[in-house]
């Protein structure tokens, strides 16, 4: 199905998206304080981020939700977590692994960063949106969400996100997102903000959901 919101059609990816997707996330996700972090150099980063967006991606094509406009500029990467996670796939795992080679180490440790403090409440999960860089501040990226949101309205749940820097975190507050306390990224990284997006109830706004202890599972 089809939805318009702010004069872009937002419309559910399929496999056959998977290129130009690919492309838009991995330039959108180019630059940041999470990427330096992640590929200090910013030459080899672009090449690892397309081997690693191409996993991400086709994790989400095959068990997550993904949208995409109808000119391709956009993406959003959804899981719904409206049940206890089984634990990490060890398939996937191994495939960011070989697409990250030697910088394998900070991802799985940004990845189990994510998980240990994952909010346990039904939600879903928006693991990346992102915006072809030449299109970005044109409202496609809140256009995108906001088609995703009003099906988490209808269904009565709530939506959580890591914003990785104050710009993200400021639009995602725009759009009803309240932040929970963050999270700081090892070896001098960064801080990540994590947020969380209750169903609207009138006049009362939510608040993030009271922390819990670091998963035990995930190391």
């Amino acid at each position: 199905m089809n939805h318009t919101r702010i004069g872009a059609v937002v419309r559910r990816a399929t496999h056959d998206d998977a290129g130009p997707l690919v492309s838009v996330l991995a330039e959108a996700f180019l630059d940041g304080p999470v990427a330096d972090w992640l590929v200090p150099d910013p030459a080899v980063r672009r090449v690892v981020f397309h081997r690693y967006f191409q996993v991400v991606l086709r994790h989400g094509l095959d068990h997550g939700h993904v949208d995409t406009t109808h000119d391709l500029s956009a993406v959003a990467i959804w899981h719904p977590r409206t049940e206890p996670p089984r634990g990490v796939d060890p398939e996937h795992q191994a495939a960011v692994e070989k697409a990250t080679g030697v910088y394998a180490r900070k991802f799985q440790v940004l990845d189990a960063m994510f998980e240990a403090w994952h909010p346990r409440q039904p939600h879903h999960y928006l693991t990346h949106v992102a915006v072809d860089p030449p299109r970005q501040n044109h409202g496609i990226g809140s256009a995108l969400l906001a088609s995703y949101h009003w099906q988490l309205d209808r269904l009565g749940l709530p939506a959580y996100l890591e914003a990785t820097n104050h710009r993200n975190r400021h639009l995602y507050t725009r759009l009803g997102y309240q932040p929970g306390p963050p999270l700081i990224l090892p070896a001098e990284g960064p801080t990540i903000w994590r947020m969380w997006r209750q169903r609207p109830t009138g006049a009362v706004t939510s608040r993030f959901p009271a922390d819990t202890p670091p998963d035990p599972r995930t190391p």
